[in-house]
C-alpha cells in the first residue's frame, strides 16, 4: 500500500458572519482543512478527528468525502460537532469564537504514514491532546512529523501551560509552522528570531513562519530563506494558513523529502529547493484567500 499522510486534528463548521451581517456555514477546522487541501493536491490522505452525527457533522463528513479523505478513527467521540463563529472585517480577516469539544478515538496501530501532521487546537487542547502526542511519538520512527501551531488564545489562553503544550509537540516534530502572530502570543516580548531559536532548540529541522502580506520565512540551522507574498484580491483568510501548511508538505513530498529516513536531509535542504517549496505553498494559499471559506485549490489550479 502507498504510504500517505495522516492528519490528526479538529474538524468543525465555520459559521461566518460577513461585514454586511450575512451568515454562511462552511465545513472546516484546521485538521480537516489540511486533509482536504492535501487530498485535492492528489495525496492519499487519512484523518483522525471527531464530529457528531448531527447536521453540522454531516457538513464535515461531506467536505471530507468529496475530497477523498478517509477516516482513520471513529469520529463519534463527541456528543455534538464543534463550531467556530467567524466575524470578518473589511479586509477579510476573521476573528473566531469557538464552541469546541476535542476528543480522539483510538487510531489503528497499523497506521504507517509517510508524514503525520497535527495542528492548532487538536495538538494542545485536553483531553484529546495527550492522545495526539502519544500517537506522534509512536509514528516518529517511520514518519516525518509536521506541526502547525495555529494558536487560538481565545480557547486555550496564552500562559505558560499552553506554551509547554506547544513545545511538547514541537519537540517531536521535524517541521514546525507558525505565523508571526502565533509567536507573539506564545513568546510576548521576544523577537521573531528569539522565538524561532527557542523552537529550533527543541529539535525540529526547520521552522516556517508566515507573515500575511509580508511573505514567509524558512529558518533552520543553515540560515534563513525569505519569500514575498503573492498579490491577490482577498475574499477572506479562512483556511489560508492550513492550505500553506498542506502545500509545504506537498512540495517536500514531490522532492522525496518525507519519511523518517530523510530526516537528516530535511535539516539541510539546498536554499533553492527551500525557496521553491515556499513559493509553491504561497501559490496555494493565494488561491484559498481569493475565495470564501476554507476552499483550497486542486492541483490543476496551480
Amino acid at each position: 500500500m502507498v504510504r500517505g499522510v495522516l492528519v490528526v486534528g479538529e474538524a468543525l463548521v465555520d459559521i461566518v458572519r460577513t461585514p454586511t451581517g450575512e451568515e454562511r456555514e462552511h465545513a472546516g477546522g484546521s485538521g480537516a482543512n489540511v486533509a482536504v487541501a492535501l487530498a485535492r493536491l492528489g495525496r492519499p490522505t487519512r484523518i483522525a478527528t471527531c464530529f457528531a452525527d448531527d447536521r453540522h457533522g454531516r457538513l464535515v463528513s461531506e467536505f471530507l468525502e468529496r475530497a477523498g479523505v478517509v477516516l482513520a478513527s471513529e469520529p463519534g467521540a463527541v456528543p455534538r460537532t464543534s463550531t467556530a463563529r467567524a466575524s470578518l472585517d473589511g479586509s477579510g480577516a476573521a476573528d473566531y469564537t469557538f464552541d469546541l469539544d476535542w476528543r480522539l478515538s483510538p487510531v489503528d496501530p497499523s497506521e504507517d504514514p509517510l508524514v503525520a501532521h497535527t495542528c492548532s487546537l487538536g495538538a494542545v487542547l485536553p483531553p484529546g491532546a495527550d492522545e495526539v502526542v502519544a500517537l506522534l511519538a509512536r509514528l516518529r520512527d517511520r514518519s516525518t512529523i509536521s506541526y502547525d501551531v495555529n494558536a487560538r488564545p481565545s480557547v486555550t489562553g496564552a500562559g505558560a501551560e499552553v506554551v509547554a503544550r506547544v513545545e511538547r509537540v514541537a519537540a517531536v516534530a521535524d517541521l514546525v509552522k507558525a505565523s508571526d502572530e502565533d509567536l507573539e502570543v506564545l513568546y510576548p516580548g521576544r523577537t521573531l528570531a528569539e522565538a524561532v531559536a527557542r523552537l529550533l532548540r527543541l529539535g525540529p529541522a526547520a521552522v516556517v513562519v508566515t507573515r500575511g502580506g509580508d511573505g514567509a520565512l524558512w529558518l533552520d540551522r543553515v540560515g534563513t530563506v525569505e519569500i514575498a507574498s503573492r498579490p491577490v484580491v482577498v475574499a477572506d483568510t479562512i483556511g489560508a494558513g492550513d492550505t500553506f501548511g498542506a502545500a509545504l508538505l506537498d512540495a517536500l513530498w514531490e522532492r522525496g523529502r518525507l519519511g523518517a529516513e530523510h530526516r537528516a536531509g530535511l535539516a539541510a535542504l539546498p536554499r533553492a529547493e527551500v525557496r521553491a517549496v515556499l513559493e509553491h505553498a504561497a501559490r496555494a494559499a493565494a488561491v484559498t484567500v481569493s475565495r470564501a471559506g476554507a476552499d483550497p485549490p486542486y492541483r490543476h489550479e496551480l
